[in-house]
């Protein structure tokens, strides 16, 4: 299993153990208290032509931990009080306000508390009349179904399951997915098992570190993503696409369904996965030259100061608003807790996924105490930035070192922003459905929340439905066309024949969410999968077949193979950073279920790493090695050969004596002699794990060569010396 492994990462920690780096020198400690709130704002700095504004500030709001605005663009902020002593006895309720900015002046005029009955609250949204809370071990919902901001009874808890030992790293980040599914984060001491109250311990879902989703109406939970360390922020941009922000290893991860991340420690749930998706960022955010754990207790030095800040990451925000200038659209945006600012980071388009690339920080703090959590825009397109508003980090679960009397929330606008009253419940649903072609994505997520709870309420949607086609069909570009097919979705609109229609549509982006959601309930059609079979091999966009290859993981075993061969057969995948990893996720099963059948797909695979993937996974089952052998003896290919043995090799690597397969002996005779040194070498290694003295003879031969290259004389002495 291979661990988080970056370069510069890796070598900044053997760097830091052996004594290699010096240390910047010790940070001078932070002032007794924060930058006072009416000075805060105008400390801070923001590109030209920006505006802050402090909206709230102690003693009206407090260790804003979370925050969500409703139907109304009111802000929701839950404050947390019981960090760092999640297991102690509160010596203060958790507590969920609204605020209210009646004449848009940037700071809010009414300030209500909804509930003041919380515990280890990390994350709330509102929607289904109440509102959803993260207070681990539950998933709650608060029921306020009059709308009159009174709970209507207790809170209720819909899951439970979640890991209370897991110090600063619970669940958090809730956030309505396009889909109609309720998304959230998970960090990676959170050893949970989730489930309804009540759930057996063998029916419950394990997750650690990732991200799950819920659905409200379908009471479904499930596993969406695995890996990372602490996340801690969780947004979508216009494709719909699901982005992460995270602590420790680097900061932002794309995550297609099904995804299995590079991890800070331990390993993934499957042990055959064999190797993890990476950071889609080509940057980190502190120095190359010092070791991340400096970062933290060392205070921030010049060179990761131009780096970005430090390595500590929360709030992910992908701007889709209308008030700041469209260069900053489909950026993401998250807080630095060590560099106390908001980095930035562009997002492109590349292969199967994107690449982050890092722009200017956005903002700076400008006080110690800055400790920015989460960024929400709103109705007017101004973006709610909380601040913690507090020293040293999120490492304090030993001593109880939290200032809880301090915390602010401030709204970043550019130019002038009028005054601005919405109450989206009001407005009929032809209006709702106008709402998705809006510029400000929070009308349309809003829009389509709504139209969801009208749906699940019973409502006839026939007209709505009519509506949101028409949208779906005059649209020209893919992101308003997405915003159509999304709300469909939501309000039960799309039938399996009309999203099995959508499979042949012009664009890619539309193809691609077409499969996920005939995917979603495990069970596509005879017809869908017979086209998934003829896009897996003939559809030209990555992003189709990444999401093809996600879809493999939601469907019977059985139905996977012909899918399979296609997706394998495309050689121009080979560079891709995930698409490969996606689509051996999804295949993994078949070598366990046919090493046989598996061996076949070898020979039809075009990435080296499927090859050796599925000969490693096939080796150890019955009839598998066979199998294998016999693909070998009759293949003329090198880089088949060669990627079959080394898989085979590294399944069998630290056993000794492993019986060899039917066929073997003969083979290598023929591959001793073969004209590619890389078949040679495989072949060599593995014969040693069979137990075969030809093997040690030939090494033995090389190592004593002295006209043989440096190399090889030291990897055959490494050979027989692990023999």
């Amino acid at each position: 299993m291979k661990m988080f492994r970056t370069t510069a990462l890796a070598f900044s920690i053997v760097a830091a153990t052996s004594g290699l780096l010096a240390a910047p020198p010790p940070a001078a400690p932070p002032p007794a208290a924060p930058v006072p709130a009416k000075e805060a704002a105008g400390r801070m700095t923001v590109p030209e032509g920006f505006k802050v504004t402090l909206f709230a500030a102690e003693p009206d709001v407090r260790q804003p931990i979370a925050q969500t605005i409703d139907h109304q663009g009111r802000l929701w902020v839950a404050e947390n009080f019981s960090y760092p002593g999640w297991l102690q006895p509160a010596q203060e309720k958790d507590r969920i306000l609204i605020f209210e900015d009646s004449d848009g002046d940037g700071h809010f005029d009414r300030r209500t508390i909804f509930w003041d009955e919380g515990k280890t609250v990390t994350g709330l949204v509102v929607g289904f009349g109440g509102v959803w809370v993260a207070a681990t071990p539950n998933l709650l919902f608060i029921p306020d179904a009059n709308g009159d901001d009174v709970p209507d009874g207790p809170a209720r808890v819909v899951l439970d399951g979640w890991d209370v030992k897991a110090q600063h790293t619970l669940f958090n980040a809730l956030n309505w997915g396009p889909d109609g599914w309720l998304y959230g984060c998970n960090g990676i001491n959170s050893n949970s098992r989730v489930g309804k109250p009540g759930t057996p311990d063998d029916r419950r879902v394990p997750i650690n570190c990732g991200v799950w989703r819920y659905h409200p109406t379908r009471q479904v939970f499930e596993a969406f993503a695995h890996g990372t360390t602490n996340p801690w922020g969780l947004d979508f941009d216009e494709y719909g696409e699901l982005f992460i922000t995270n602590c420790v290893i680097p900061h932002l991860f794309h995550a297609p369904p099904g995804a299995r991340f590079q991890r800070m420690f331990g390993e993934d749930f499957n042990p055959h996965s064999y190797d993890l998706i990476p950071s889609c960022a080509d940057h980190i955010h502190w120095s190359r030259s010092e070791a991340w754990s400096d970062v933290r207790s060392l205070g921030v030095s010049s060179t990761t100061d131009r780096a970005g800040g430090g390595h500590a990451h929360t709030g992910a925000m992908i701007y889709l608003g209308d008030n700041w200038p469209d260069r900053y659209r489909n950026s993401v945006f998250m807080n630095n807790i060590h560099g106390h600012r908001v980095n930035r980071d562009r997002l492109d388009l590349k292969g199967s996924g994107y690449v982050a690339r890092h722009e200017s920080d956005f903002l700076f703090g400008n006080d110690e105490w800055f400790r920015g959590m989460e960024l929400r825009y709103g109705p007017d397109g101004g973006v709610f930035l909380t601040d913690w508003s507090d020293v040293g980090e999120c490492h304090e679960t030993d001593s109880d070192l939290a200032h809880r009397e301090n915390g602010r929330i401030y709204k970043i606008t550019y130019g002038d922003v009028k005054p601005l009253k919405v109450d989206l419940s009001k407005l009929d649903d032809v209006a709702l459905v106008q709402l998705q072609t809006h510029k400000n994505d929070w009308y349309v997520r809003q829009s389509r929340l709504i139209l969801q709870e009208r749906a699940a309420g019973g409502r006839d949607m026939s007209s709505t439905h009519r509506a949101l086609r028409e949208v779906f069909e005059i649209g020209t570009q893919a992101p308003r066309q997405l915003r159509a097919l999304w709300a469909l979705h939501a309000t039960g609109g799309l039938s399996k024949p009309s999203l099995e229609g959508h499979l042949r549509h012009p664009s890619e982006h539309v193809r691609g969410w077409a499969v996920r959601l005939i995917a979603e309930d495990r069970n596509p059609s005879a017809s869908a999968l017979a086209i998934f079979r003829m896009m897996a091999k003939n559809d030209p966009s990555p992003r189709v077949r990444l999401n093809l290859a996600s879809a493999l993981q939601r469907m019977p075993v059985a139905s996977r193979w012909e899918i399979a061969k296609g997706l394998v057969a495309h050689a121009e995948d080979v560079t891709d950073p995930t698409l490969p990893l996606m689509i051996w996720y999804g295949i993994e099963p078949l070598a366990a279920a046919d090493p046989v059948r598996a061996a076949e797909l070898v020979s039809l695979a075009k990435v080296p790493i499927l090859r050796q993937f599925l000969a490693r996974r096939a080796v150890p089952e019955p009839k598998g090695g066979e199998a294998l052998v016999a693909l070998v003896a009759r293949e003329s290919d090198p880089a088949i050969r060669g990627d079959v043995l080394k898989g085979m090799g590294d399944a069998l690597r630290g056993r000794k004596k492993v019986e060899a397969p039917a066929g073997w002996g003969t083979l290598f005779e023929r591959l001793a002699k073969a004209s590619d040194a890389e078949v040679r070498k495989q072949a060599v290694l593995l014969a040693l794990r069979f137990g075969d003295p030809r093997a040690s003879a030939l090494l033995k031969a090389t190592f004593q060569d002295v006209k043989a290259p440096a190399i090889e004389r030291r990897e055959a002495l490494s050979a027989l010396a692990a023999k």
